[in-house]
């Protein structure tokens, strides 16, 4: 893979304080392609982030394939519903998951899902990798979405199998990319729970 350390002429470039307050969750995309090198580029992005112990366990499964990724909206649908407790879930979520049309990938171009290697800091070093990857895309000109939704069905064997993901993986961060049709606007946020100890 290619070496961050030349990030401007690589399209990567943005500073990190504008990267971390403009990337937006992006759930309408373009048609377009995301070449493949650009993709790659995410990727070496997504692992200078810190791991416990330096473990550095992530594996990376980049899909472009679309055919694939309707067969996994339409596995992840059901089976995300079958999951959901019918008193605490909010009825939108039922209805997103219910409606024929919706897409949980939205119809990007490609996912990158981001998985770890069983154990007890896979989650927090993948969510690490995650936001290296997302702010990496934003800086490129992409829109992201980590997609809940398809999670849990890809923690199956039968969602490995689908992805071609060895056992000793746990699939994590199912992260769709691609070029947004629209900028979505800032969503505010709620001062934050601060203490201080001095």
């Amino acid at each position: 893979m290619s070496n961050l350390s030349h990030a401007p002429e690589q399209g990567l470039s943005m500073d990190v304080t504008e990267a971390i307050y403009g990337r937006r969750a992006t759930r309408n995309f373009t048609t377009a392609p995301v070449a493949a090198d650009i993709l790659t580029k995410l990727v070496d992005a997504a692992i200078q982030a810190p791991s416990a112990f330096n473990a550095q366990p992530w594996h990376f499964t980049i899909i472009r394939n679309l055919a694939l990724l309707d067969r996994i909206s339409a596995a992840a649908k059901p089976y995300m519903l079958s999951m959901l407790n019918p008193k605490s879930t909010p009825n939108g979520i039922r209805e997103h998951l219910s409606n024929p049309d919706f897409h949980v990938f939205y119809h990007a171009p490609a996912m990158i899902l981001i998985s770890g290697k069983e154990s007890e800091w896979a989650v927090e070093d993948v969510g690490l990798a995650a936001e290296n990857l997302m702010l990496a895309a934003h800086s490129a000109g992409l829109g992201t979405c980590w997609i809940g939704f398809a999670q849990p069905w890809l923690k199956t064997p039968e969602g490995k199998r689908a992805v071609e993901l060895d056992s000793i993986y746990i699939p994590i961060a199912p992260i769709i990319v691609g070029y947004a049709r629209e900028t979505p606007p800032p969503v505010p946020r709620n001062p934050p729970l601060l203490q201080w100890i001095d």
